[in-house]
């Protein structure tokens, strides 16, 4: 695995190097073999532990953007008053800065992916590896459409042979990455009699392909379910695509959590797992700053808590978090840990944007929830080694029987009846509680009749439940899903910052600097404003 590890780091010189405004070139050293030539072996597990660091590393990355959007996370700002977290919760300057490394991450690492499915692959040797590439890149773009709409696709990732791409319409993209996912099956299923099966070199599944196929039919599901939505000629697409899922079980889409690792080690920061080494410890054993930077905000806090403080007093009076009234959440020290307050032991919120002196600003370091263990080691105790065994999570079980859980709500001729979506809804809760190193006891039962909570009600209970408790199970994991389901129902309820000076979140965020220098000819021209409203700048399965 060490070998791998170091492969990857020669692989990020060789293949990731890119100019100042150039992320979509991958510059060529002179000296060494044209990049096209290199083989997918030694090009896969590279673009996929560098783009995976966009998902659960620090600064900039979807964690941060979907743990402080959806209201999850807040700032101790009893001692640290300003900077991070500023524009999260005032959302003042939401401008080309904000969040870019996403943009420009995905971008060069899905080059990589573009460099293996281009590869001279007359004699089908390497059918898996493209199929495996294919998946990678439907899976990162998707993020690319759903939080920037148009955005260069069809002229992309051809290095410097077109360093100024066209912008594709964003439902082209869609339709282009669905392709490739069913290609992509397809290719697995047909490979040829030379075909390398990988090993690993595959730092995600270790050659199973099958798991890889059913990775690309649930990347789809979650695509379509976008869609969910759309009127005219996509609805009319999307129910078409949908069709394909006729006749698959469960067992088509089981592949449990999909954890990248590559051999991730504490012999220096570079080869730890990113999650761990940016939220809770370094390889020396230093704790981590965002560790103490962040506390659970004060909404998650009601959630896990059962909407109470101490033990009687209520934690908020507003109708939307009524549902979470009495019920404790057996998750909730494994999410956040455990601070004593008023005699009882729970966790403790700071309300966004609440700064010293202000209702829900916290008195001291001490009297505020952190990230407790079980995200990093799916127990209450952690070590450096088992934080890096665990791997970064990529999708986790428990998202997929979530949108399990919602396809069988919405379309229930082809993924099942209301008590096979209630059995996928379940399952979502337990397998968060697994990741997590718990069980959920009576839990279930006691939200049974809970609207909104539980499974119970109308359509619409039933979806805010879905969404609800895919807020929870994805906190610390994915919340970045949670914030783009917010943005396309409207559940959960989300409160804004107390310091935000704008009315709701943003829509979509603003295409980066590096666009508006190299590449000004195609990039639409939109404005900060235009973020905050539904227009035709709005990922288009959010228009409507």
């Amino acid at each position: 695995m060490n070998k791998i590890i170091n492969t990857i780091l020669i692989l990020s010189l060789s293949l990731g190097v890119v100019s100042c405004n150039d992320y979509l070139d991958i510059n060529e050293n002179p000296n060494s073999a044209h990049i096209e030539d290199v083989s997918p072996k030694l090009i896969f597990p590279g673009a996929a532990v560098s783009i995976h660091a966009v998902q659960t590393g620090g600064a900039g990355s979807l964690m941060e953007l979907g743990g402080t959007m959806m209201n999850s996370w807040a700032l101790n700002s009893y001692s640290f008053t300003s900077g991070y977290f500023g524009r999260e919760f005032t959302l003042s300057t939401v401008d080309s800065s904000f969040y870019s490394g996403i943009w420009s991450t995905i971008y060069l690492q899905c080059a990589n992916f573009k460099l293996i499915e281009d590869y001279n692959n007359a004699d089908r040797t390497q059918d898996n590896y493209v199929a495996m590439a294919k998946i990678m890149k439907a899976f990162y773009m998707q993020y690319i459409v759903d939080l920037y709409g148009d955005a260069p696709y069809s002229e992309a990732f051809k290095r410097s042979f077109n360093t100024t791409p066209k912008y594709d319409d964003d439902q082209s993209i869609y339709k282009a990455l669905i392709s490739d996912l069913d290609a992509s099956i397809s290719l697995i299923d047909n490979a040829g009699s030379t075909a390398i099966v990988p090993g690993g070199e595959d730092v995600i599944f270790s050659g199973s392909m099958g798991k890889w196929k059913n990775f690309a039919r649930t990347i789809k599901l979650r695509m379509l379910l976008r869609m969910s939505n759309v009127t005219g000629d996509m609805a009319t697409y999307r129910d078409s695509k949908l069709a394909d899922f006729n006749g698959l079980t469960d067992a088509d889409f089981n592949m449990g959590n999909v954890i990248v690792n590559p051999g991730y080690s504490g012999a220096n920061d570079d080869k730890m797992n990113p999650f761990l080494v940016s939220y809770r410890v370094n390889s020396a054993g230093a704790t981590a700053a965002r560790y103490n930077w962040i506390t659970v905000s004060e909404h998650m806090a009601i959630a896990l808590n059962g909407n109470t403080v101490g033990s009687v007093t209520p934690f908020s009076t507003l109708p939307s978090d009524a549902k979470f009234n009495g019920i404790v959440d057996p998750r909730r020290f494994r999410l956040f840990s455990s601070v004593t307050y008023q005699g009882v032991p729970q966790v403790k919120g700071t309300r966004q944007g609440a700064l010293p002196g202000e209702s829900g600003a916290p008195l001291d370091l001490t009297t505020v929830s952190k990230f407790a263990n079980g995200n990093f080691a799916g127990s209450a105790s952690l070590t450096i080694a088992n934080g890096n065994a665990r791997g970064g999570m990529i999708m986790s079980l428990a998202e997929t029987k979530f949108l399990l859980a919602e396809a069988a709500l919405r379309y229930p001729t082809i993924f099942g009846s209301d008590a096979q979506a209630n059995t996928y809804f379940n399952a979502g809760i337990d397998a968060s509680a697994s990741w997590l190193g718990t069980t959920m006891g009576t839990y279930k039962t006691d939200i049974a009749t809970r609207t909104g909570l539980g499974w119970t009600g109308s359509f619409n209970n039933k979806l805010e439940a879905i969404m609800t408790q895919k807020w929870i199970g994805l906190t610390n994991v994915s919340p970045i899903e949670s914030y783009i389901d917010y943005l396309r129902t409207g559940y959960p309820f989300t409160p804004m910052a107390a310091s935000a000076t704008v009315a709701n979140k943003p829509y979509r965020l603003m295409y980066p600097s590096t666009e508006f220098s190299a590449n000004s000819a195609n990039v639409p021209n939109i404005t900060s404003q235009q973020l905050f409203v539904k227009n035709q700048y709005t990922p288009f399965w959010n228009q409507n």
